[in-house]
């Protein structure tokens, strides 16, 4: 792109994420915004999306549109039906990442390790081999983000609650064992992989509050797991991001066992980008501000 080009920044939009879409697209557009680039907020309404980019005499998107619509290949297929480019990835890496089972079951196939969990549908009824596997378990929307209706059960009567309030959110819920150890997150930048951040949660897991709007959830950068097992994760999160055509940029989440070992946990196709948000954080680490990360993300040429 040139920085003559005008850019839409895609935020807000229909999903439960909205109020964390409308800050990190409010971050996206000051800094670009400084950086002199010729650049307008579209708050995303998908029945005339269309006629807000026309009106506006959009170029390119750098979508910051999290959750559903903006992040599960509705808004990518409706900007490429308009031959609007983008950022972040196309339609086939946006539905799967959005979707935590198929996006496990492809990353399985591939050899990759992931956590073990299974998919339910509002009327199955819960399989009684879930007793087998020990408690916490984890329950999840399929397709959702920034942990609104997950839950961690301790017991058979906290798994229907927790079922129940996930069901809420998604006609899909994964059902995952837990693991005892870290929660790791790698960001990606056009082929890039930075470096892992370990994240410490005061809580019993990293929750929408923790995420969000606490004060004392910890983030190890360096992450203290050591050159070797960095660069494993490192190396994972770009074969786990290739294996379902991510493109651009994106975040990779992964937990660890006590020993180390690393399973994917899920990846985000459109991560946040708000003060408490990864991907920014990780950039600092490598030395980039963050209106020098918004400019890689919008410019493949200006490399990872």
């Amino acid at each position: 792109m040139t920085e003559m080009q005008r850019i839409g920044v895609l935020y807000g939009g229909p999903s439960s994420e909205r109020e964390v879409s409308l800050l990190s697209g409010a971050a996206v557009l000051e800094a670009l915004q400084s950086a002199g680039f010729d650049v307008c907020g579209i708050d995303v309404e998908p029945q005339r999306m269309g006629e807000q980019l026309r009106d506006q005499a959009i170029d390119i998107a750098f979508n910051v549109c999290h959750g559903a619509f903006g992040e599960d290949g509705h808004l990518q297929a409706s900007l490429d039906n308009l031959g609007i480019s983008y950022t972040g990835s196309g339609v086939l890496a946006s539905a799967l990442s959005m979707d935590k089972w198929r996006c496990k079951r492809i990353w399985q196939s591939a050899g990759l390790p992931t956590t073990h969990g299974i998919l339910l549908r509002s009327d199955d009824a819960i399989p009684g081999t879930l007793s087998t596997w020990g408690w916490p378990l984890f329950v999840k929307p399929n397709r959702g983000g920034s942990s609104i209706g997950v839950s961690r059960v301790g017991n058979a009567q906290e798994l229907e609650s927790a079922l129940g309030a996930a069901f809420a959110y998604d006609s899909e819920v994964l059902v995952e064992a837990a693991i005892t150890g870290k929660e790791v997150t790698v960001a990606i930048v056009h082929g890039r992989a930075l470096p892992p951040i370990v994240i410490q949660a005061s809580g019993s897991f990293y929750d929408y509050h923790a995420k969000y709007i606490a004060e004392d959830t910890r983030y190890l950068l360096p992450s203290g797991l050591g050159d070797a097992l960095d660069g494993k994760l490192q190396t994972l999160a770009t074969q786990a991001f290739a294996e379902i055509d991510g493109s651009g940029w994106g975040r990779v989440d992964f937990l660890l066992d006590e020993s180390g070992t690393p399973a994917l946990l899920e990846i985000n196709s459109v991560p946040g980008m708000t003060s408490h948000s990864l991907v920014p954080m990780a950039a600092r680490a490598v030395g980039w501000d963050f209106a020098e990360l918004c400019r890689r993300i919008l410019d493949p040429r200006r490399g990872g």
